[in-house]
C-alpha cells in the first residue's frame, strides 16, 4: 500500500527554509565574486596597462633624431622594470576605496541598498570600458578608479547588508571575494596566454557586473519588511503584531535567526566614534596584515623575476597574482572549517614573509621560482584568514544595534593597509629598478 505524499506544514517549512537558506548562501557568493572581480582583474592587469601604454609612448617618440630609448632596452638591468611601478595601479585602485570607507559608514545608511547595488554595476562595468580603449597611462588609472570605487562601496554596503541574514552568508561573502581573485586572475591570465588583447579580453569581462545585478535582485531572499528603495526617517523597522505572531508560529531554528529581519536603530555620531574604537585592535591587525601582503604583491613580485625560467616577465607575474588569489580563495573559505582568533599572529607572520622575500629581492638567494609561487601561495592563505575571521569574530561579539555599522567601519582596516602599502612599494621599486 502506497503512503500518502506528506502534507505536513513543518515538513513543508523546512524544505522552503532550506531553498531560502540556499538561495541566500548563493547570492552573497556570487555578489562576492562579482563585487571584487573587476579589482582583482586591474591588479591583474597592471603590468600589461603599463607596459602597452609605455611601448606606444616609445613608439611616438622613438623618432629620427630624438634619443628615447626603445622600452625593451632601456629596461634591461635584472628585474626588467617598468619605469612606473604597478604600485601606480594599485594606488589607484585602493585611494578611492580607502576615502569611501573612511566617509560612508557614517552617511550611507541614508542611501538604500537598491540604489547602491546599481550604484556599483554601472562603476564596474564603466571601469572595463574605459580601460580596455585607453590610449593612456593615465586614462587607464581613471578606469582602475571605476573599479576601485565600485569595489569599496560595494564591500562596505554587503558586509553591512549580512547582518539582516543569518551569520553563515558571512562565509558565503568571503568566499565567494576570494573566488573572485581566482576566477579573475585565471581568466584573465588564461584569456591573454591564449592570444587574446587585453582590450577583448576586458570587453568579455563586462557580463560579471550583470551577474551582480541578477544575484542581487533575483537570487537573494529580502528579510521581511527590508526596505529596498525608500529610506525610513527612523532608520529602523517594526514588525507589525501579525508579523509578531507569524514569527512566533515559526520553527524554532527560524525564532533563532529572527534577528536577521530587524533593522538596527539609527546610532548617534558619538555612538559609531565609540564603536569605531572598540574596533581598532581588529582594524589594525587587519591593516597589518594587508601591509605587508600588498607590498610584496605591488612594491616585490614584479621585481621577483627569474630569467631562466620558461615563463616572460610578464607571465611570471600573472601567475605569481593568480598562485595568490588561489591562496586567498582558499583560506576565505574557510569559515566552516576553523576559526582563528589570533589575528596579531596572522600580522605577524605576514610581515615575515614581506622580510624574506625583500631580501630575496635584494640578494637573490633563492634558487628556484617554484619556492617563490610557495610562499606567494601560504601569503594568499594568511591574507584570506585574517580577513574572514576579522569580520566573523566583529559580527559575532558585536551587539546587535550596532552590528551593521561595525562590518562598514571595519572595512577600512584592510583598504588603509594596502594603501600605505602602495605608498612604501614606490621608492622601493624606484631603488631597485636605478641599480
Amino acid at each position: 500500500m502506497e503512503r500518502p505524499l506528506s502534507t505536513d506544514p513543518i515538513q513543508h517549512l523546512d524544505t522552503n527554509d532550506r531553498l531560502k537558506q540556499w538561495r541566500n548562501w548563493s547570492g552573497f557568493w556570487l555578489i562576492g565574486l562579482c563585487n571584487n572581480f573587476a579589482y582583482v582583474v586591474m591588479l591583474s592587469a597592471a603590468q600589461d596597462i603599463l607596459t602597452k601604454q609605455e611601448s606606444e609612448n616609445a613608439t611616438i617618440f622613438n623618432k629620427p633624431g630624438d634619443t628615447y630609448k626603445d622600452v625593451n632596452t632601456a629596461n634591461s638591468n635584472h628585474y626588467d622594470c617598468n619605469s612606473v611601478s604597478t604600485a601606480a595601479v594599485l594606488l589607484a585602485d585602493i585611494l578611492p576605496t580607502l576615502i569611501i570607507k573612511l566617509s560612508a559608514p557614517l552617511v550611507i545608511h541614508k542611501v538604500p541598498y537598491g540604489f547602491r547595488i546599481l550604484f556599483c554595476v554601472i562603476m564596474a562595468a564603466t571601469s572595463f570600458l574605459v580601460v580596455s580603449f585607453s590610449s593612456t597611462v593615465w586614462m587607464s588609472i581613471i578606469g582602475v578608479i571605476f573599479a576601485s570605487t565600485s569595489a569599496g562601496f560595494g564591500e562596505l554596503s554587503f558586509l553591512s547588508l549580512t547582518v539582516f541574514y543569518s551569520r553563515d552568508v558571512l562565509g558565503a561573502w568571503g568566499s565567494g571575494t576570494g573566488g573572485a581573485g581566482v576566477f579573475g586572475a585565471l581568466l584573465y591570465s588564461g584569456l591573454t596566454q591564449v592570444g587574446l588583447s587585453p582590450q577583448v579580453t576586458l570587453l568579455i569581462m563586462l557580463t560579471i557586473p550583470f551577474t551582480m545585478l541578477i544575484s542581487y535582485f533575483f537570487l537573494l531572499v529580502p528579510p521581511p519588511s527590508f526596505l529596498q528603495w525608500k529610506h525610513s526617517q527612523s532608520d529602523n523597522t517594526i514588525e507589525t503584531s501579525e508579523e509578531r505572531q507569524q514569527l512566533m508560529a515559526e520553527s524554532e531554528e527560524q525564532e533563532m535567526c529572527s534577528q536577521e529581519d530587524r533593522r538596527p536603530g539609527l546610532l548617534t555620531l558619538t555612538e559609531k566614534l565609540l564603536i569605531f574604537k572598540g574596533l581598532m585592535p581588529f582594524v589594525c591587525a587587519l591593516g597589518l596584515v594587508y601591509y605587508a601582503e600588498y607590498f610584496i604583491n605591488q612594491g616585490l613580485m614584479e621585481l621577483l623575476y627569474f630569467r631562466t625560467f620558461f615563463l616572460t616577465h610578464a607571465e611570471q607575474y600573472r601567475w605569481y597574482q593568480t598562485i595568490y588569489q588561489v591562496g586567498v580563495f582558499l583560506s576565505r573559505s574557510s569559515l566552516c572549517c576553523m576559526k582563528i582568533r589570533k589575528l596579531w599572529g596572522l600580522a605577524l607572520l605576514q610581515v615575515l614573509n614581506a622580510v624574506l622575500l625583500l631580501l630575496e629581492v635584494s640578494y637573490q638567494f633563492l634558487p628556484s621560482v617554484w619556492l617563490v609561487f610557495t610562499i606567494i601561495f601560504y601569503e594568499g592563505l594568511l591574507g584570506g584568514t585574517a580577513y574572514v575571521n576579522t569580520f566573523y569574530f566583529i559580527s559575532k561579539e558585536t551587539e546587535d544595534r550596532q552590528r551593521e555599522f561595525a562590518m562598514a567601519a571595519a572595512s577600512v582596516g584592510d583598504s588603509l593597509g594596502i594603501a600605505l602599502a602602495a605608498v612604501t612599494a614606490f621608492p622601493v621599486h624606484r631603488y631597485f629598478c636605478s641599480l
